[in-house]
């Protein structure tokens, strides 16, 4: 993989995973369209790079909400800190379970299948729409609530469903506040990125050997700025309301995706 190719990846990723378009849609789509002929460990390693660099860009972003969150666990109490952190763990529920029981099933829907993108893609642009003519409220995210949006997190781990687009959308539509919503759409997915990247570095399969290092760094940097961006614009598109752009881009990329695979 060259330098500009990293970048590219590196912008792909940092604007998609925040934006409701589909990181891993769009990462699929770009080494589709950029030939990666990389090796799967190389690929692999590239994507967990990434995807640390996003996660990363969250926690500087929400920076005070963790600062107060970890304060709050200190006291050890039962406070509203406790309870967001209990409403963040069983929302990891679901996309833990399906990770580790169907892993094998959902990397073969990583293969390059742009077809299938595409018509996930029209999926997620469905769910923005509904989710765009939804009246805002300043309803908190409760438990049972926390557990239907990991549902829909973890359905979005099919490439071409938005993770933030289905978790902030399935918020939004259950009636809670679109602030709110996005906050914890956002907050929720950090700790599954870093237990994911954890345990691909104790499974053995990353491999640093012929790694170009300078690409990695490329990519990292440009996934972390570009993730600093859409992270802060994502929270101020959600509160105005400003979704139904995304569903209609994700219509006409998804279509474009259906439509190319055909005559590939």
């Amino acid at each position: 993989m060259d330098a500009w190719e990293a970048i590219v990846l590196g912008i792909v990723q940092g604007f998609t995973e925040f934006l409701p378009v589909s990181s891993s849609g769009h990462l699929e789509l770009g080494k589709a369209i950029l030939g990666d002929t990389s090796l799967p460990e190389e690929s692999l390693l590239f994507t967990v790079v990434l995807h640390f660099a996003t996660a990363l860009s969250t926690v500087v972003v929400f920076r005070r909400d963790v600062v107060t969150i970890v304060s709050g666990l200190l006291k050890f109490k039962w406070n509203e800190e406790t309870q967001f952190t209990g409403k963040i763990v069983l929302s990891m529920i679901p996309a833990v379970v399906i990770g580790v029981l169907f892993e094998e099933e959902l990397e073969a829907f990583f293969g390059g299948n742009i077809a299938f993108v595409g018509a996930m893609l029209i999926v997620t642009a469905i769910l923005l729409w509904l989710a765009d003519r939804a009246k805002n409220t300043g309803k908190k995210v409760s438990f049972s609530n926390a557990f239907i949006i990991g549902v829909a997190q973890a359905v979005a781990m099919l490439p071409g469903i938005s993770r933030s687009g289905a978790t902030i959308s399935t918020s939004v539509l259950l009636g809670n506040d679109k602030s709110k919503a996005a906050r914890f759409s956002f907050l929720m997915v950090v700790p599954l990125i870093f237990g994911k990247i954890a345990k691909d570095l104790l499974s053995g399969e990353l491999t640093s050997e012929s790694t170009n290092f300078t690409t990695l760094g490329l990519g990292f940097i440009a996934a972390f700025v570009c993730g600093l961006i859409a992270c802060t614009w994502m929270i101020s598109l959600v509160r105005n309301s400003k979704l139904k752009y995304f569903a209609v881009y994700c219509v006409i990329v998804g279509i474009a995706a259906i439509a190319v695979s055909f005559v590939s």
